[in-house]
């Protein structure tokens, strides 16, 4: 449970008990005795405690038996607690120490590991077990990171690219090694299944590859010039800091494609992984951490501030980070963006998407059905880039519905570490919530369930993936892009229909078709088909490869990553002209004499 949520339903828990006048001691959520409220003078402010602090602390005794049971509270609190322990501590879990973890984790690197703000404890979905314990940068300690990672940006930016290219070699190397256990950690503390996991960092191990590469071929043209000995010419240098702040549902590949194409451009990086997966974020570090260590480098140049959004929010103010990167959701994204654009900053946002897939009467079923579920099933609907619309034409609705819902019945749901699983948990308690919030919704608003629509009886966070027919293209749950396993399926006419349907909501991140008409597929490419930043034909709206420039338009943000020439993104463009003649000609044939 995400533990602002286990703190609140904690606290609301003891005052209702203390209204009903008796009070209720709690150990990480656990009724262990319940005292006549008279009994006890509970001090306020141990209630508002972090969530790492499990017993509530007694201020006061009336008398001596009631301190007695205070003493067997607090004992048998610490017995518990002892008996449970962390996932780490178990033997089914030692192989988290492969990657430099341990109970009690610095969420700090600036060169050196730190941090003395709030202890958090980060839980695993699949059983909400907790896994182990990080502690977060303070703003003292961020300021002194950000100071710690510009000074290290004049060592790095004098580095030639292809020398940088180099390091960033060595980290896709070391993380090469660590990918099987690395991606079990991002399977155990996001909730993704295994395969996915390991898929995950080989993303960033692909970014890396193609980073290498382009150390060597950046750059910008020698253009024409009008004026007779004189040199036109563009002239790409490093922003400087890049700040990163990446999403919990992809806590490693995010980061890897900005720090990799960031590191190659010559910049430096500071990243704030999201709260709910800072061993990630930790593990991820020590891996750069060891390869700019080895070479003799300041390990600023990728320092790391776990918090949350007090780190978010300064990171966004502040003027020495000379671009924002932010993965999340729209709303938070907006927020960001204005904070930025306030001091004219960069910003470069991977936000929401409500994506489409379309199928038409002439589309070969044999490939629309697995794309959807995948699109629509994997990694729980917890993607970016998740089917959350498909349409169908109403020629081949009713067979599609059949064959996709029978799909699903075949899922194998279970532990994500299994290898044989294809679908586990949502990340948070939170998203079950919204779940449930949204098939709710959808069945107000004329939606029928057709597969799944119910939470799981197993422990963990786990819903059924869910079908949903029967609602308006525009009912107001369909343009709400709910991060959780529900498809809503809609039917169609023409296919002036389907596109404008596809374009009418806010997002603009992936779409596809599937067809087999080529004149259909270039109306879908052109400027009158699908307005999103991904357009596919005959694939899934998700599984992007990292060598095309991944993002989209719209509410999505309009930032691009990964490939292409997403590298402009984090540098700055000079045009320079130079004069080598011993004339001084004016552009425009202008005259000045």
């Amino acid at each position: 449970m995400d533990q602002s949520n286990k703190a609140g339903a904690t606290r609301r828990t003891n005052q209702d008990a203390a209204q009903r006048g008796y009070f209720r001691f709690s150990c990480d959520g656990n009724i262990l005795q319940v005292l006549p409220c008279s009994e006890v003078d509970v001090a306020l402010r141990s209630l508002y405690q972090p969530p790492m602090q499990r017993c509530l602390t007694l201020t006061f005794a009336r008398n001596s038996r009631l301190l007695l049971r205070n003493k067997f509270a607090s004992a048998h609190c610490q017995q518990s607690a002892a008996m449970s322990g962390l996932l780490i501590s178990q033997p089914k879990y030692s192989w988290l120490k492969e990657l430099g973890l341990s109970e009690d984790n610095p969420g700090v690197y600036n060169g050196s590991w730190g941090g003395s703000g709030e202890v958090i404890t980060s839980y695993c979905p699949a059983n909400n077990e907790p896994i182990a314990r990080v502690t977060q940068a303070t703003m003292a300690e961020y300021e002194e990171t950000v100071q710690k990672t510009k000074e290290a940006w004049k060592m790095w930016a004098d580095i030639p690219a292809p020398k940088r290219g180099e390091i960033v070699r060595q980290i896709g190397d070391a993380l090469r090694k660590k990918i099987n256990v690395l991606g079990s950690l991002v399977s155990l503390e996001m909730g993704k299944i295994y395969v996915e996991g390991v898929g995950e960092v080989q993303e960033y191990v692909d970014v890396c590859d193609y980073a290498v590469g382009l150390s060597r071929m950046i750059g910008g043209p020698m253009l024409p010039s009008e004026r007779p000995g004189h040199a036109l010419i563009e002239q790409w240098n490093p922003v400087g800091l890049v700040g990163i702040i990446t999403a919990f549902n992809f806590p490693v590949a995010v980061y890897g494609w900005n720090n990799a194409i960031a590191l190659t451009c010559g910049n430096v990086c500071l990243w704030k992984g999201a709260p709910t997966t800072p061993l990630t974020s930790v593990a991820v570090s020590k891996i750069v951490a060891e390869v700019l260590e080895r070479n003799n480098l300041p390990g600023a140049i990728c320092s790391m501030t776990c918090g949350g959004a007090d780190i978010g929010s300064a990171m966004a103010k502040d003027e020495r980070v000379d671009l924002v990167s932010f993965t999340g959701s729209t709303n938070v994204g907006k927020m960001v963006a204005m904070t930025v654009q306030d001091r004219f900053g960069r910003k470069l946002l991977e936000l929401g998407g409500n994506n489409a897939i379309i199928v038409f009467e002439d589309a070969d079923l044999n490939l629309v059905v697995p794309a959807s579920v995948f699109a629509a099933v994997g990694t729980a609907g917890q993607r970016c880039t998740t089917t959350r619309r498909l349409m169908l034409h109403e020629s081949v609705h009713d067979t599609v519905v059949e064959r996709v819902a029978k799909a699903y019945k075949q899922v194998r749901i279970g532990d994500p570490w299994d290898p044989t699983t294809l679908y586990g948990p949502l990340h948070t308690k939170q998203a079950v919530d919204q779940y449930l919030a949204a098939i709710e919704q959808a069945k107000q608003q004329g939606g029928t369930v057709v597969y799944g629509g119910k939470v799981m009886d197993r422990p963990g966070n786990y819903v059924e993936p869910t079908i949903i027919t029967g609602l308006a293209h525009d009912a107001p749950i369909v343009h709400t892009e709910t991060f959780v396993p529900i498809l809503y399926v809609l039917k169609f006419k023409t296919e002036e229909e389907a596109f404008a349907w596809n374009n009418e909501v806010q997002q603009g991140l992936s779409s596809s078709i599937f067809t087999k008409d080529m004149g259909r597929v270039f109306r879908w490419l052109g400027p009158k088909g699908s307005d999103c930043g991904i357009v596919n034909v005959n694939i899934p709206t998700s599984g992007a490869e990292i060598g095309g420039a991944f993002g989209g338009e719209k509410h999505t943000g309009g930032g691009r990553e990964s490939g292409s020439d997403s590298w402009k993104q984090y540098m700055r463009r000079s045009t320079c002209t130079i004069n080598y003649s011993k004339d001084l000609p004016l552009a425009q044939g202008i005259k000045f004499e």
